[in-house]
């Protein structure tokens, strides 16, 4: 059954060729996997530490946090060549590029603060003071806002990009790791990996709207921890690492209820999707592999064995 449902796959995604990107924290490497053969292509080496991971909005550059360099590198994706690196402050853990495709919005783990970086001048341009341990970053659609969130302080800091200060302070529950915002920037949501939930704010106002719950049969509720998320087209769902539990939970993002539960490799942290997201690529820190899920039918197809202790992904076209 899996062997029928990954050919029929691999027919259907070879019009929407391309690659998913992994850090591997451990090694300090960066995985490439074909998304059509699903299979490891080629592997780049990188600074210490490597865990987020973007590119820029054509996909001929590729950013990485490597967090032990305090640095973020810039990448040439076709050689895998190092180009030069960013200053990033310390401990550069997540970062998001806004969408004037030039500055770079990093958590900085160590200094409880925002470093704003220009990728094209190479500066730093804001160093804005948050809570303590911050890790997630988001930005919002139209560019206005920008999300840190903070592990210590339990906060999502809003950010008016404009001017480059804080506006507000929002509670979420204990250890808030990752952010996203709709793609219509209606709500944002925030993942707290100890607390268990997900946090879901209305925007304009910044009020919380809802918060979600997360139950594994069979898992204890301390082993149930929210991690990263990304939403389908549309937005109609999400699908939510649930870390040591090896589980990914799939959300109505219009309910807000939990539809299912996904088995998937050990200690899950972040995914991606390939270009018609039909395809989820979760990362798995502990089994050190990469678990591929049929989004449609919602169950995972392949693991894909990458270096040791995956953590971040990004998807790059390339046909």
């Amino acid at each position: 059954m899996i062997r029928t449902t990954l050919a029929a796959l691999l027919l259907t995604t070879t019009a929407h060729a391309g690659e998913i990107w992994v850090t591997n924290e451990k090694d300090d490497t960066v995985s490439v996997i074909s998304t059509e053969t699903l299979e490891v292509i080629k592997t780049y080496e990188t600074g210490e530490r490597p865990r987020g991971i973007t590119f820029s909005k054509d996909f001929s550059l590729l950013y990485i946090c490597a967090s032990d360099s305090n640095a973020v590198q810039v990448m040439d994706p076709n050689s895998g060549e190092i180009l030069h690196d960013l200053p990033s402050g310390e401990d550069p853990e997540q970062f998001v590029l806004h969408p004037d495709d030039r500055h770079l919005y990093i958590a900085n783990e160590d200094d409880a603060i925002t470093t704003v970086v220009d990728t094209e001048t190479r500066k730093v341009v804001a160093q804005i003071d948050v809570g303590i341990e911050p890790e997630g970053m988001a930005v919002s659609p139209d560019g206005k806002i920008a999300i840190t969130t903070s592990e210590t302080t339990n906060m999502a800091h809003w950010i008016d990009t404009e001017t480059q200060e804080l506006f507000a302070n929002t509670l979420v529950d204990s250890r808030p790791r990752h952010a996203e915002f709709l793609r219509d920037g209606s709500e944002m949501w925030v993942s707290s990996e100890i607390g268990g939930t997900l946090t879901i704010f209305e925007t304009a106002t910044q009020a919380e709207k809802a918060k979600i719950s997360f139950e594994v049969q069979g898992v204890h509720p301390d082993r149930v921890q929210p991690v990263g998320f990304e939403f389908t087209d549309g937005d109609t769902h999400a699908f939510v690492a649930l870390g040591p539990s090896n589980h990914v939970a799939v959300v109505n993002a219009e309910t807000y209820e939990i539809e299912d539960y996904i088995l998937v490799g050990r200690r899950v942290w972040h995914m991606d999707f390939n270009e018609d997201r039909s395809l989820l690529f979760t990362t798995n820190g502990v089994s050190g592999d990469v678990t591929v899920i049929d989004v449609a039918k919602r169950e995972a197809i392949k693991s894909i064995k990458v270096g040791r202790f995956p953590w971040g992904a990004a998807f790059r076209p390339t046909n």
